[in-house]
This record gives C-alpha cells, sequence and structure tokens, in this order.
C-alpha cells in the first residue's frame, strides 16, 4: 500500500448530512487520516473545521464540475480545502451511447484540466459501469473518451464498476500504468441486476429499485465477487479509496472492516 487508505465520505452520507463533523471523526477514530469528500462546494467552510478538528486530509474530492456554469467555484473550495484533485463522479449512460459523446465529454475535461492546472489542481473523472458496458463497434465507449483525453487529466478507477462493467480490471489497470491516481476499493456480488440497472443520479434516493437493492448487497473488502487483491497488486501505486454505494448493515462497520482488510492484506 502506497499510503494510507481513504474513504469517499458519499459513503456514510446520511451521517455527513446529520451531522458532518461527527461523521468525520468517526472515520477518524477507524484510523483514517484522508477522506474523499463530495459535494463539498456548498459546505467547504463545514469540511474545513471538520478536517481540522479530526486530523485528517483530502487529497482528493468529488464534485459535479462537468456540467457546472462555475467550475471555478468547485476548484476554488478544492483549494480552501487542501483538495488537490477534483473528480467529476458522474456523467449518466445516456450520454455515453457513441464515440461522438466520448470525444464531447473528452474535450470538455481536457479544457477543465487546463482550468485546475491554473490554480494549481489536477482534475479527473471517476467511472460507473456503462462506460464500459456500452460498446461501439464491440469496444466500451471508454477506450474513446480515453483516446481523446490528454495525459494530464487524472483517472480515478472505481474498480467495481468497471468489474460490473464487463472487464479485466487488473488487465484494465496495467494497461493505464500511473494515469490511474486513484482507486475506489469496494467488493460485492456481481450479478445481472446491477449490471444493467442505471441511475439516473449519483443520488441514492434517485436509482431504480432493483439497483438500490443490489447496493446492499456490497461487502468489505475481500467478502465478495470482485478480486480485491488482484486490483491492487495491478495498481500499487495508486491511493486506495474505499466507498460503499449502499450496504445492508452498519455502514461505519462496513468501513472498519474493508479498512483492517486493506491493512492485513495490501502489503
Amino acid at each position: 500500500m502506497t499510503s494510507s487508505p481513504s474513504v469517499q465520505l458519499y459513503t456514510v452520507r446520511d451521517a455527513v448530512s446529520a451531522d458532518l463533523q461527527g461523521a468525520v471523526a468517526r472515520i477518524a477514530e477507524i484510523g483514517f487520516t484522508q477522506v474523499e469528500p463530495y459535494s463539498f462546494v456548498e459546505r467547504a467552510d463545514e469540511f474545513e473545521k471538520a478536517f481540522a478538528d479530526s486530523g485528517v486530509t483530502a487529497p482528493s474530492g468529488h464534485a459535479p464540475v462537468i456540467d457546472s456554469d462555475e467550475p471555478e467555484r468547485a476548484f476554488a473550495a478544492a483549494a480552501q480545502l487542501g483538495i488537490g484533485t477534483v473528480i467529476d463522479p458522474f456523467i449518466p449512460s445516456d450520454r455515453w451511447q457513441t464515440a461522438d459523446d466520448a470525444a464531447r465529454i473528452a474535450d470538455r475535461v481536457n479544457d477543465l484540466q487546463v482550468l485546475a492546472a491554473a490554480t494549481g489542481l489536477s482534475f479527473g473523472y471517476h467511472n460507473h459501469q456503462w462506460e464500459f458496458a456500452n460498446k461501439v463497434d464491440g469496444r466500451p465507449v471508454y477506450d474513446f473518451f480515453l483516446e481523446r483525453l490528454n495525459d494530464d487529466v487524472v483517472l480515478e478507477i472505481d474498480t467495481f464498476w468497471s468489474t460490473v462493467g464487463g472487464m479485466d480490471t487488473p488487465a484494465l489497470l496495467r494497461s493505464l500504468g500511473d494515469r490511474v491516481k486513484f482507486l475506489h476499493v469496494k467488493d460485492g456480488k456481481i450479478s445481472g441486476d446491477i449490471a444493467t440497472a442505471l441511475p439516473s443520479s449519483e443520488s441514492a434516493l434517485e436509482v431504480p429499485d432493483a439497483l438500490a437493492a443490489a447496493f446492499k448487497n456490497q461487502t468489505p473488502a475481500g467478502q465478495g465477487d470482485v478480486d480485491v487483491a488482484a486490483i491492487l497488486a495491478a495498481a500499487p501505486h495508486a491511493l486506495r479509496v474505499v466507498e460503499f454505494d449502499d450496504y445492508a448493515k452498519d455502514v461505519f462497520d462496513g468501513v472498519a472492516e474493508s479498512f483492517a482488510w486493506l491493512q492485513e492484506n495490501d502489503k
């Protein structure tokens, strides 16, 4: 493991909504010294205080910048919080249908990386399953995105969703090399239902019932169908970011189990 793992705070979003400072403190008590916040722009002052009080840092953060008319606001909030890389977490499946779709997204991401770099930051994109499951001429549409993408754009690979999308994720990571700076580490059951259900947004309140139920089948690292050990071995340089989209049990317990598994198995 290259450094202490991080955790995507969307995992504990209910706790964050109720008591941001308390939620971050509980994450720190588990042993995390790094976190990946989401929707931090409107609550930057609160996040700043929570991070300082709990002694955590945020090397990366999620913000919906690709569709924003004011991306500078996200970059300014990131700078305030010490976030080095802003990552857009979600462009829905209906905009990943053709090579032209992928080119449009890549061009926008390239422009945002230039804007981010002007403020000393990096910019990147986080996948779901459809970027791999959606095919153009028999190839994942993500391939066309990569071909158009500038080399300085950061890739964060959600290793659960790439696996659900049909990829050999260790092979994918080896092919991408050091372009991948962050890995979302999650595990669970891989089934047809979860592979074909498409959420309309990242909000857990706006996903189809089949997908919401499938989220509940996510597990701590090492307890599901994903070959997490092989994935980590394929990208030893990338920061590990623990995440659950949802969890049937106490999510803080699940996060703690994933943290313990990484401490034991990610050498």
